[in-house]
């Protein structure tokens, strides 16, 4: 979700620690708990953050090989909520712990969660996940109460009521100046369950200007994007994980995530 500039905080050497993610790290494999929904994910979209409150973050991507996570990118910087991040709706179990997602409050879900479709002003795009190519028709229902609530609407079948209230018009460039930030995207499946006012409209999308928070999403550089929507496969079951480093510490083990070297 696009909002203001606000100024980029410095990624110290942690991008550094997250290069240094071992090939040797825990696999989300047979040995993974049953509980774990995301289990069989063979593809992984990790995003780190220094804390609660931090907008600046590290993306990398990690696939399954011989049973182990193992990199398959550097890693690259991107930006998240203009107030960080709080616990999201999604695979993860509930965490009584930190701040709690809510509609509005400007923080990115954390937590692991499902990668859905692609979209963007193109017509196609160069990636294996399904895409639906945006008009000047498409909203996402950001209104608590409306029944479309986190949901991608064309109002040439919904009707116009249907997005009345919704403040994320899907074809910025038409609504908004030509802005590029929803030329390319994916969306973050945080509430599957459209929980009202516990956050909607989640995507990875591109930078408007880079290091620019946004109002809970994660944006990043076109290259990196690319990269990222060429990469994915469905078949590979794909989640995107966001967590703040202490948490991601904390959880990795539990969780079969990629360990960091320090």
């Amino acid at each position: 979700m696009p909002l203001l500039s606000f100024p980029r905080l410095p990624l110290g050497s942690f991008a550094l620690t997250l290069a240094l993610i071992a090939s040797s790290g825990p696999a989300l494999a047979a040995d993974a708990p049953a509980s774990q929904p995301w289990r069989d994910a063979r593809q992984l979209v990790l995003v780190v953050t220094e804390g609660w409150d931090a907008t600046d973050a590290t993306l990398q991507r990690f696939e399954l090989r011989d049973g182990r996570w193992q990199a398959a990118a550097a890693a690259a910087p991107v930006s998240v909520g203009r107030h960080g991040s709080a616990w999201g709706l999604g695979l993860h179990p509930a965490q009584a712990q930190g701040p709690q997602k809510q509609e509005g409050d400007g923080r990115a879900p954390a937590g692991v969660f499902t990668l859905g479709e692609a979209f963007g002003y193109a017509d196609k795009a160069d990636t294996a996940m399904p895409y639906r190519a945006m008009q000047a028709t498409s909203y996402c229902i950001d209104v608590p109460d409306s029944p479309l609530y986190n949901r991608i609407i064309d109002t040439r079948t919904e009707g116009e009521v249907a997005a009345k209230g919704s403040t994320e018009p899907m074809r910025l460039d038409l609504h908004n100046k030509g802005d590029v930030r929803y030329r390319e995207g994916l969306v973050i499946g945080h509430n599957p369950k459209a929980t009202p006012r516990a956050g909607s409209c989640i995507f990875a999308h591109l930078w408007r200007t880079p290091g620019e928070p946004t109002a809970g999403c994660t944006a990043m550089a076109a290259e990196t994007m690319d990269g990222v929507l060429r990469w994915l496969r469905p078949d590979a079951r794909p989640v995107f994980v966001l967590l703040p480093r202490a948490e991601y510490a904390r959880l990795a083990h539990d969780w079969q995530l990629p360990e960091a070297v320090r």
